[in-house]
């Protein structure tokens, strides 16, 4: 596979020839702008920039490479193919390129240009290529040409699996649902495996041979029984009786776009966000309805912090699509990513009542208003999000843990402990709630023997965690059992150097030992690290007074007569 331009450092040398002479009065503040932006994955910056650039240097392989990047990234396909077509005009080798140009000659129906690009070696990955040239003879009208080429990429060590999921595909588009039924029941080693979009086709094919609940029985294999929109409602109709119209994968360029798709899904996570773009960009341009394109488009973006864009891509989601809700949900986020946290809240609450009975949006909407401190309404909304749960679903734990938080922030107590030991009952042991309500009885000064044991659990499973070391340091402070504290509050002063809480607890217990310089230094450094108002009131009449006064006056055990130094 050809390394993409985000594989490689591109530096001024770009700018000359393959002879070694610098191309006509290129334009550096440009090339180096644009360049700069797209490795920041500035998209928007870059494309202007490096058009800049190529008026002045219009063949210069770095700066084709980079403005056809942009604009891909931008989803600007037909922006990108000038650059890309020169590229092969120059004979320069760009994976991208190929790309951009097979897109534009599918996009046409120009399919002796996919045989022709393949011919000259413009080729962009095995799989890519054998699946282009099955579903371009489909194009022509030759099924049988098709078929051929499908089972050469079915004999390709690695490529059985797609090979056979798109000659399945191929074959129900032309009405052979028996044939695409045998494909898909095939042996092949490992078994057949499926994505959203092959799981969603054959149980089409099997409900077009009137096999309904062959068709159940294959939905709940593959998607369980915590069903989506779109799948809930495939399931209401088969239970119905009614047939399901065969819709998953329907012309030559709607398969080519399943590819691209598959390939972003197969490097997203191995490859960098901006590489595995590329693929998700050519599947989103060839079949913009398909929204599972759509919302990995989206998403790749906000990973590259190009919320504007991600924004922009979410909202292509129709609102009849059934995954409008997760464009939706998706949106909310990059809002709150981008710092527009009332626009999220707006979207959330307006998804809430579009969308009723999931208890997704309600968790979500909760969270964010948890988020913004409006603790009360978020109180309601996962309470709503609790009751639409299912009682085995695994995200109730977390919903209760969250609700448990906001009664805590709000000063309900009994609210708060009830909650959190409901996420522990679902979830036991778990080391972040252990920590919280362990830590909430410490600072309330009740059950501490119990909350010891909830922090050693939790320390146990997450010792590299500085907030829990410095939870159960803290809960020895408070049985006074200084000497085993200090350590535990050093090693979490290590793991939380910045953290004002952690620097200060240490200081208190530096006090308690009386090594006072040491104390002192804590409580000025954590005073320097922007504690809360109240924290910093307290800390600065600390080093007033020392820490025993404080004690006494807050209706406290002083530490160091308790530890017999007076």
């Amino acid at each position: 596979m050809l390394k993409p331009v985000f594989f490689v450092a591109l530096t001024l040398t770009s700018f000359l020839s393959p002879h070694g002479a610098l191309h006509a009065e290129p334009d550096a503040g440009a090339y180096l702008a644009g360049r700069q932006a797209v490795f920041d994955s500035d998209f928007t910056t870059s494309a202007r920039y490096l058009a800049k650039g190529l008026l002045a240097d219009p063949s210069n392989e770095a700066l084709l490479e980079l403005s056809m990047t942009a604009n891909v990234a931008l989803g600007l396909m037909e922006a990108a193919a000038p650059p890309a077509q020169a590229m092969a005009d120059l004979g320069l080798p760009s994976q991208v390129a190929h790309i951009v140009l097979q897109v534009a000659d599918i996009k046409e129906h120009n399919w002796d240009g996919v045989f022709l690009a393949l011919e000259q070696g413009r080729g962009i990955s095995p799989l890519i290529d054998g699946i282009a040239q099955a579903w371009a003879h489909l194009g022509q009208g030759d099924m049988g040409k098709a078929s051929a080429a499908f089972d050469r990429v079915i004999a390709t060590d690695g490529l059985a699996i797609y090979g056979m999921t798109h000659k399945a595909y191929a074959l129900a588009t032309v009405g052979d649902f028996e044939g695409a039924e045998a494909v898909f029941t095939s042996r092949v080693a490992g078994g057949m495996r499926y994505n959203r979009n092959s799981g969603i086709a054959h149980i089409q094919i099997l409900s077009q041979l009137d096999r309904n609940d062959d068709a159940l029985k294959m939905l709940a294999l593959i998607f369980g029984t915590n069903l989506d929109p779109e799948l809930a409602q495939m399931h209401s109709l088969l239970s119905q009786g009614e047939s399901l119209a065969y819709d998953a994968v329907a012309t030559p360029q709607q398969g080519i776009a399943e590819v691209y798709h598959v390939t972003a899904g197969a490097v997203q996570g191995d490859a960098p966000d901006a590489y595995t773009l590329m693929f998700a960009r050519a599947a989103h341009d060839l079949w913009p309805e398909n929204s599972a394109a759509t919302l990995m488009t989206a998403s790749l973006l906000e990973n590259l912090e190009q919320y504007e864009l991600s924004n922009a891509v979410y909202t292509s989601v129709a609102r009849e699509d059934p995954a409008f809700y997760a464009a939706e949900l998706g949106r909310a986020d990059v809002l709150q990513a981008g710092g527009r946290i009332d626009a999220a809240i707006e979207v959330l609450d307006a998804l809430s009542r579009s969308h009723p009975d999931m208890p997704e949006v309600f968790a979500n909407l909760g969270d964010t208003l948890r988020q913004n401190s409006q603790y009360r309404e978020a109180i309601t909304a996962y309470t709503r999000a609790l009751d639409l749960y299912p009682d085995d679903s695994p995200a109730k734990w977390f919903i209760y843990y969250t609700r448990g938080i906001c009664g805590h922030q709000t000063d309900d107590w009994p609210a708060a402990e009830a909650d959190f030991r409901a996420a522990l009952a679902l979830q036991p042991d778990h080391p972040q709630v252990l920590n919280y309500l362990g830590y909430s009885l410490v600072e309330r000064g009740e059950k501490l023997d119990e909350a010891l044991g909830m922090l050693e659990t939790a320390a146990d499973a997450r010792p590299d965690s500085g907030a829990i070391i410095d939870s159960l340091g803290w809960v020895l402070f408070q049985l006074r059992r200084y000497e085993e504290a200090v350590g535990l509050l050093e090693s979490a002063a290590e793991l939380e150097p910045v953290d004002p809480v952690v620097n200060d607890h240490l200081g208190d217990v530096y006090w308690a030992v009386g090594r006072t310089i040491e104390a002192r230094f804590q409580w000025h450094r954590a005073l320097s690290l922007n504690p809360s108002e109240t924290d910093a009131a307290r800390i600065r009449d600390k080093l007033d007074r020392g820490l025993d006064l404080v004690l006494i006056d807050e209706g406290l055990a002083p530490v160091r007569v308790a530890s017999g130094n007076d």
